[in-house]
């Protein structure tokens, strides 16, 4: 796993982060999931769907496809996010790819149903229980299915975060996806359609329906590459100025910013960050001009210094890393 995926990946995985991208998307920012009452879900077992002879497709297969990052459930959804990091990690045929994946987690409840019931009924029979309940035979088709008609699934959501800062330009649904074709077939043909969250394609208003430092990781890759407006959006948002140091970590990554701020714990200054990025890129450039018109080292220190207002041995230290 890279670097990006990992550092998304521990992003996700905060339940407040996790709970705010479903809010957001489901519910329009109204706080409806609670990150309390989730619970992690088991992100690399193996599942094997309906086969006949045993034949199973392992799960992990379009894990690693997809590269899921995280999933967890409050009991009566079960909730996934996928991560991708920027353009050329967009799968074009990701509603193909998703909705194996969701009934992949379908088929894993159907089967945990099945084995659900066959021990029941061995309990009861080790019991010799009097218990109609218990004794009681399934149907024909239940037993065939190992599914019984009272049984019920938990609904699994799949939400893809794009964390880059272009348009999408993948298929969101099956639909896209089929040749030209007559309509009445297509009015029958299977569709999927894939949950989305990317910058680009938000508002401003729909990002403020973000909750948590989410919102502000949106805002930051939306307009990384409009260097005016994202000046403007850091230095008049308060937000900005006291971010928690994960989230920052998340935008460094995910935009190649290279942006520099202290280590620790502490809240990261996104405004005071940007500044002095933009100052040591006016600082390499100043000592790499005094280098190649033949100034001493000895000169451009002195002159680094005078024009950054640094200490002589400030000066010297940062002149000498791009000497």
């Amino acid at each position: 796993m890279g670097k990006v995926d990992t550092i998304t990946k521990k992003y996700i995985e905060n339940p407040i982060v996790f709970a705010d991208a479903f809010n957001q998307f489901l519910y329009h920012g109204e706080q409806k999931i609670n990150p309390a009452r989730l619970t992690e879900l088991d992100a690399t077992e193996i599942v094997v769907p309906y086969g006949g002879n045993g034949a199973g497709v392992p799960e992990q297969k379009y894990r690693d496809v997809l590269k899921l990052l995280y999933a967890m459930t409050d009991g009566q959804t079960a909730y996934c996010v996928m991560g991708i990091e920027n353009q050329a990690e967009i799968h074009y045929a990701l509603p193909v790819k998703n909705g194996v994946y969701d009934f992949l987690q379908l088929s894993h409840q159907v089967s945990k149903a099945a084995n659900a019931h066959r021990q029941a009924r061995k309990d009861a029979k080790s019991r010799q229980t009097d218990n109609r309940q218990e004794k009681e035979e399934p149907t024909d088709g239940e037993f065939l299915s190992g599914f019984w008609k009272t049984d019920r699934l938990i609904p699994v959501v799949t939400l893809v975060i794009y964390f880059g800062s272009d348009s999408w330009d993948a298929p969101l649904s099956l639909k896209e996806m089929y040749s030209s074709a007559d309509s009445v077939i297509l009015a029958h043909a299977p569709d999927y359609h894939v949950n989305l969250t990317a910058p680009k394609e938000m508002s401003n208003d729909e990002i403020n329906n973000f909750h948590s430092n989410l919102r502000e990781v949106m805002l930051y890759i939306k307009y990384s590459k409009d260097k005016q407006t994202l000046n403007n959006i850091v230095k008049e948002d308060l937000r900005f100025q006291s971010m928690e140091r994960q989230a920052a970590d998340v935008i460094n990554v995910v935009t190649g910013s290279k942006l520099k701020y202290p280590e620790g714990k502490g809240a990261v200054n996104m405004c005071l960050a940007i500044q002095q990025m933009r100052e040591e890129s006016e600082m390499k450039g100043a000592i790499l001009m005094c280098k190649d018109l033949g100034v001493s080292l000895a000169e451009t220190i002195k002159r680094i210094a005078e024009k950054f207002q640094l200490s002589e041995s400030e000066s010297s230290e940062t002149v000498k890393q791009y000497w």
